[in-house]
């Protein structure tokens, strides 16, 4: 297969983010007095933020607006983005050599715009990609293709010849039940590592030599 297109997730995949996100949504809770169950950060992983602050409205009754909440979570996140944040190794590399070979790419992340822009902006990666897509922007999380889907409208490349690329197990399935090519990519938090490869049509441990 040549590779026409390439989608890429952003924290766990191009970045070396997700601890940070994994202790997000628990912090903020214990900054207005309220104690998360242990396992909130892995639940919230699999949410958009808009997701996230409905939980956390639903669930643990935070007397406040969704976009209120949403706004108090990228408060607690927002200085690693801006002043702390990686690439993954490699990953510089991977996509100049993409960038090479004409393949068209975009980024497809639960994350807000402007700490996408501030990220990408810190580790010199936002020049490689023609347009991002955010969950909050499209209406859904990646619990539904709809991200992917509008990604793939945008480059205008055939879905055979493009390549989703993700950490997240759940992200990777409704990629796969959409009918995508997908490249898994290996993030210490994922719990079900081998689900994961054994799910996705390319496996990566790192972007780092290939």
């Amino acid at each position: 297969m040549k590779l026409e297109g390439a989608v890429f997730d952003l924290d766990g995949t191009l970045l070396d983010s997700m601890p940070a996100w994994n202790n997000a949504g628990p912090d903020y809770l214990r900054s207005l007095g309220i104690e998360p169950e242990n396992n909130l950060g892995a639940r919230v992983r699999k949410m958009s933020l808009y997701q996230a602050a409905c939980l956390f409205r639903d669930e643990y009754g935070v007397q406040k607006r969704a976009d209120e909440i949403m706004a108090g979570i990228d408060r607690v996140i927002e200085k690693f983005y801006f002043t702390q944040v990686q690439a993954k190794p490699g990953v510089t590399e991977f996509l100049k050599k993409l960038e090479n070979e004409g393949v068209k790419m975009c980024v497809a992340t639960a994350t807000d715009m402007h700490l996408v822009k501030a990220a990408l902006d810190r580790t010199g990666l936002y020049r490689y990609f023609g347009r991002i897509f955010t969950c909050t922007e499209i209406g859904h999380g990646k619990d539904e293709p709809d991200i992917f889907n509008t990604a793939l409208e945008y480059l205008g490349t055939d879905k055979e010849s493009t390549v989703i690329f993700e950490d997240a197990l759940f992200a990777v399935e409704t990629a796969k039940r959409a009918g995508f090519k997908v490249c898994a990519v290996y993030d210490a938090l994922e719990e079900q590592p081998e689900k994961l490869k054994a799910l996705a049509d390319y496996y990566i441990q790192s972007f780092a030599g290939i």
